[in-house]
């Protein structure tokens, strides 16, 4: 294992955070399309849909949820219609799955900063995308070290959030 200790606040330095997006849903689509365009692949009207609802529900989604979603404007549609948008919109790099939670949610920076941690709320779904390239590098020394090689790019911690985490105070005796 290579050694990588610094001290801690030089990993704070090369931190990124999108927790919350300043974009307009409509330009995230628009990036999307873009993104699509550039890769040679189309982004669907179905697709389209998929990645609207997740944008617009500020939060992660389990595929049930979107399928219900979808039915509105999709009344036939069916869970390979779903599960068929977001294996698409995963390869892409459109949203991530999210394992932690058996949930979807749209990249918040499609054509920006790599995104190696994310961080799930287990209480509401919510999800902050950091990109902590010393953290993560650290971390795949120590799977290494432990005989294992990492199969994704993308590390999901759980954790609760400070609105859900205010509740839960609040309702605690």
């Amino acid at each position: 294992m290579t050694s990588r200790t610094l001290p801690d606040h030089d990993h704070l330095q090369h931190t990124h955070s999108h927790a919350a997006h300043p974009h307009s849903v409509a330009y995230q689509l628009l990036e999307a399309i873009r993104h699509c365009e550039q890769r040679g692949t189309r982004l669907t009207p179905i697709r389209q849909h998929v990645l609207t609802l997740l944008l617009e529900a500020g939060r992660s989604l389990k595929a049930y949820e979107l399928l219900e979603a979808m039915k509105q404007l999709y009344p036939q549609a069916k869970p390979p219609t779903v599960y068929r948008a977001l294996d698409f919109l995963v390869e892409e790099g459109l949203i991530h799955r999210l394992d932690a939670v058996n949930a979807w949610t749209a990249c918040q920076d499609v054509s920006g900063h790599h995104h190696d941690l994310l961080v799930v709320c287990t209480c509401c779904g919510k999800v902050a995308e950091l990109s902590a390239p010393l953290i993560s590098h650290q971390l795949q020394d120590m799977i290494q070290a432990a005989g294992f090689v990492q199969t994704t790019s993308e590390t999901e911690l759980r954790a609760i959030c400070i609105d859900c985490s205010n509740k839960q105070e609040q309702t605690t005796p």
